[in-house]
């Protein structure tokens, strides 16, 4: 069924993606930028089988939770998805749509979700920028690949742009015919120490430590710059240069963690360490596995509490890290796929705890298939994405595990994106 172009509907609930739900003659219609509750006078923009998503041509009935965004470019950017409600609304929003997420997706007898929060504002350690036609960064706008130059971002770490716009400039005085398509960068959680990653796309021959000493004079933060040339489609990027650290030291939950290049981390600074404490608090004993360990932010609180820990990484940038960081500890650092070691482990040591923190995709039947089988009496589940949580929790509470808590863990304000901590017991 069709819908007309432009309809008055009303604002049912907010769906994950972040946007809102409404009907048009039963099918469903995704709207951003509205509340529930709201009369709201919508354009179709893209018409599918099963439902529709929508613009918002003009506010008719608002509602009292709306509030003036804290960014000037919220809307144009596609960065963050709730900044017209208060934190408590954003907060709302997300219990309810993890609880019907999982619902929907099979997992039944839910406990009541406890919720870990803090600061909304300057919280994110990381974020990447693209580069406009003139050079200016910023980022990528909603529901466009378009860039929106971005004076001013109130979720990450003041640093972070400051680093950027400093780059630009840097460019632009440097005179270098160097086309650069994006920026990353990462910094501690004090501000104190940057690494930054430029991607370009055609180079031609530049003093690559004039750029990087011209770029540490703005930015006396900078600890170390990579450029990286984007080769063609499918293929990995490639390092071209590097200049001066490789890594940075970040202090959470009381260590100091080696973290490269690259490398994934928790990206809100305020929250790392509950995030630490509501996965490894309380628990130790002889053996404990942290699959997808990354650089090692949960296996080194482990290997304090556990006679052994086994960390398994399979990502490059991550190992070494990972190696260092478990030095001198009760920890070993394994590089393999998370699948690839639980099909070798027999059941003869069975560890008392198995973390398991993976991305998007989740874990995935064969993988739950192989945690059932070894079955550890406590599972500490991790999650980035709702949808693979309820479809992995299915599968694992058919083996025998009960869910004992869900936590929300609120790493990503602002935006509908949701980290979720589970403890699962054998029954």
């Amino acid at each position: 069924m069709s819908v007309p172009n432009t309809q008055l509907v009303q604002i049912e609930k907010p769906v994950y993606g972040g946007a809102f739900l409404a009907r048009v003659e039963g099918k469903a219609v995704f709207v951003p930028l509205t509340l529930p509750g709201e009369e709201v006078r919508i354009r179709m923009v893209e018409d599918k089988r099963g439902y529709a998503l929508a613009e918002v041509e003009e506010i008719v009935t608002g509602s009292p939770a709306r509030i003036a965004p804290g960014c000037r470019h919220f809307g144009a950017c596609g960065g963050c998805n709730y900044q017209h409600t208060g934190y408590e609304s954003q907060v709302g929003f997300k219990r309810a749509i993890l609880r019907e997420t999982l619902e929907r997706g099979g997992v039944h007898a839910l406990p009541e979700i406890a919720v870990c929060a803090a600061d909304p504002w300057g919280y994110r350690n990381r974020i990447r920028l693209a580069f406009d036609a003139v050079g200016n960064p910023g980022y990528r706008g909603r529901r466009s690949h378009a860039v929106v130059p971005a004076s001013e971002c109130p979720i990450a770490a003041p640093l972070l742009l400051k680093a950027a716009t400093a780059f630009a400039a840097t460019l632009r005085e440097s005179g270098l015919a160097l086309r650069p398509t994006e920026i990353a960068l990462f910094c501690n959680a004090d501000e104190s120490a940057l690494l930054t990653s430029i991607s370009i796309a055609a180079a031609g021959k530049f003093r690559f430590d004039d750029v990087a000493g011209r770029f540490k004079e703005r930015v006396p933060e900078l600890l170390g710059l990579e450029f990286v040339v984007e080769d063609r489609k499918g293929e990995q990027p490639r390092t071209l240069a590097r200049w001066g650290a490789s890594s940075l030291s970040y202090g959470a939950a009381g260590f100091d963690y080696r973290v490269d290049h690259g490398s994934f981390f928790q990206v809100n600074r305020w929250l790392v360490d509950a995030l630490v404490e509501r996965v490894t608090a309380g628990r130790s004993g002889k053996l404990a596995w942290d699959l997808f360990a990354g650089v090692g932010l949960f296996a080194r609180q482990l290997a304090a509490r556990f006679e052994d820990v086994v960390a398994i990484e399979s990502a490059p940038s991550a190992i070494e890290a990972l190696k260092q960081n478990l030095k001198n500890t009760r920890g070993e650092a394994v590089k393999a796929e998370a699948l690839a070691f639980l099909r070798r482990q027999s059941k003869s040591e069975t560890p008392e705890l198995i973390v398991v923190d993976p991305p998007r995709v989740g874990l995935g039947p064969e993988t739950t298939a192989q945690l059932a089988r070894i079955a550890a009496p406590e599972i500490v589940y991790v999650s980035c994405d709702p949808a693979t949580l309820a479809r992995d929790l299915r599968a694992l509470s058919g083996p025998g595990y009960q869910i004992e808590s869900i936590t929300l863990v609120d790493l990503f304000p602002q935006t509908f994106h949701l980290e979720t901590v589970v403890t699962l017991r054998r029954a």
